[in-house]
């Protein structure tokens, strides 16, 4: 049991490298932790249900896990193929399982792989819930005395048809508009690609064979792994370019130009839609990095905004507890109740096509469009990997009080999940509903990382004082 202790389970699970900690031994008491919850905390003749992605052995380990389950009496429906997450959360929703296990790491690159909990509402584990099964960890777990079944099942085909009928595919196909699809070699590979088939949407599909080791990349749609997509949506004349992660829970996006378009700018364009055409009722949602460009759209349409700490652990509990027509964080991950409490990049993908075809806008024009009714908001965002020495240096800097940053004086700071500082910036002055340009620094609480992100009216100006934080950081000193 000497390698148990490397096993932690975080805000969706515990992840780790191949043949380093994330053995078979420690899936092995990763698997056992959540048996003894579901066992404690569920009901486990409801069953569990186990998926896996498309990364090096995880169909093996999700085997693994199925047998630790099984062994202690709790009946597993393994699925049948490569599964994307909210496939998996949708599967465990609509067939009343106890919960369910993923087998991913999701964005990361090729040497890590994971466990995801999802709980039986179809979600993320709440907090209270991931403590729990921390909790369980190297304790023993008792064995049936006939061990369960294990059913093999394709989660797919249910889950498919239940995004397609969530968007409007004959207004996707009117449109005409032509799509590139890039699966960056993960589980998303094939869905979207399926679904435009049958329907006879035009589009072209990229990265979508199976390889474990994501060639050149890691599996997360944002630069510079998206940079042979920003090529081939223009080579192939395509409208938008839509892009999942490694798990296909996130989403990122291309216009028709190759210009990346973020995940601040996707979360607007779905609000505004929703908003706007669908007039769903419920409040929105948002992570404290993310734009406040969400908050003038709510203000428009006079829905309540609630802003919370970083990740989706938040959104979802919302979503549980009261009505919240949509909810995102930075990082892609967007969710909409009347699906699932749960990120999906694959509705959002075919959401962004259905926006296209009523608002009769490729996605750039739909972004333009967006930054000329609420204002410029440009951002920016670097991950520093530094020494704990000088990441709690930084924030230890940042705490005692910053004057100003990059010439531009500071107006207030806030610290809801980080330090975020709330700049004075001439530039955006001077723009007609120009954004506020705010600053945030963000330590993380598991490795020697400092995340700095920056949202201003202008390109140029989110460079300036993002190149200033980095001076900050790792000088001790503003530029």
């Amino acid at each position: 049991m000497a390698e148990m202790t490397v096993v932690k389970f975080g805000t969706d699970g515990w992840r780790g490298i191949i043949a380093d900690d994330f053995t078979y031994a420690n899936v092995r008491v990763a698997a056992a932790a959540i048996a003894n919850y579901v066992l404690a905390h569920e009901s486990p003749e409801a069953g569990v249900c186990i998926a896996y992605d498309t990364r090096f052995g995880s169909r093996s380990f999700a085997n693994v896990v199925a047998g630790v389950l099984a062994g202690a009496g709790i009946p597993v429906a393994m699925a049948a193929e490569i599964t994307p997450t909210p496939a998996l959360s949708y599967a465990v929703r609509e067939r009343k399982a106890a919960g369910g296990v993923m087998i991913t790491s999701s964005h990361n690159p090729a040497e890590w792989n994971g466990v995801k909990y999802k709980a039986s509402y179809g979600g993320s584990g709440k907090p209270s819930i991931m403590a729990a099964i921390e909790g369980y960890l190297g304790k023993a777990l008792p064995q049936a005395a006939v061990a369960a079944r294990i059913d093999t099942v394709d989660f797919n085909p249910d889950y498919i048809a239940a995004i397609a009928r969530f968007v409007d595919l004959e207004a996707i196909r009117a449109s005409g508009y032509k799509f590139l699809i890039d699966c960056m070699y993960g589980a998303g590979r094939g869905v979207i690609a399926g679904i435009f088939t049958e329907a006879g949407v035009p589009f072209v599909e990229m990265r979508s064979e199976i390889n474990p080791a994501f060639p050149g990349i890691n599996p997360e749609p944002i630069l510079p792994h998206i940079h042979a997509t920003q090529l081939a949506v223009v080579a192939e004349r395509c409208d938008a370019g839509l892009i999942t992660d490694g798990d296909a829970d996130r989403i990122g996006a291309v216009d028709e130009h190759g210009n990346v378009v973020d995940a601040h700018k996707i979360f607007a364009v779905l609000l505004k839609w929703l908003l706007e055409r669908k007039k769903w009722p419920g409040d929105v949602t948002r992570a404290f990095n993310t734009t406040k460009m969400l908050d003038r759209i709510c203000v428009k349409y006079g829905r309540r905004l609630h802003e919370h700490g970083i990740g989706f652990k938040y959104v979802c509990d919302l979503m549980l507890e009261q009505e919240i027509l949509i909810g995102g964080e930075e990082s892609g991950g967007v969710g909409i109740s009347r699906h699932l409490p749960e990120r999906d990049g694959l509705l959002n993908s075919l959401l962004i096509a259905n926006v296209m075809a009523d608002e009769k806008k490729t996605l750039g024009e739909l972004v333009a469009a967006l930054q000329e009714e609420f204002g410029e908001h440009q951002y920016g965002r670097v991950d520093m990997h530094i020494t704990e020495e000088l990441k709690q240096g930084a924030i230890a800097r940042a705490k005692a009080g910053v004057a100003e940053i990059a010439g531009l004086k500071v107006l207030r700071v806030e610290t809801l999940d980080g330090i975020k500082f709330f700049l004075e910036n001439p530039e955006c002055a001077g723009k007609v509903n120009a954004a506020e340009t705010w600053l945030l620094l963000r330590a993380s609480g598991t490795e020697p990382l400092l995340r700095v992100y920056c949202e201003s009216c202008s390109v140029e100006s989110v460079e300036r004082v993002l190149a200033a934080a980095q001076a900050l950081v790792l000088q001790g000193r503003v530029a």
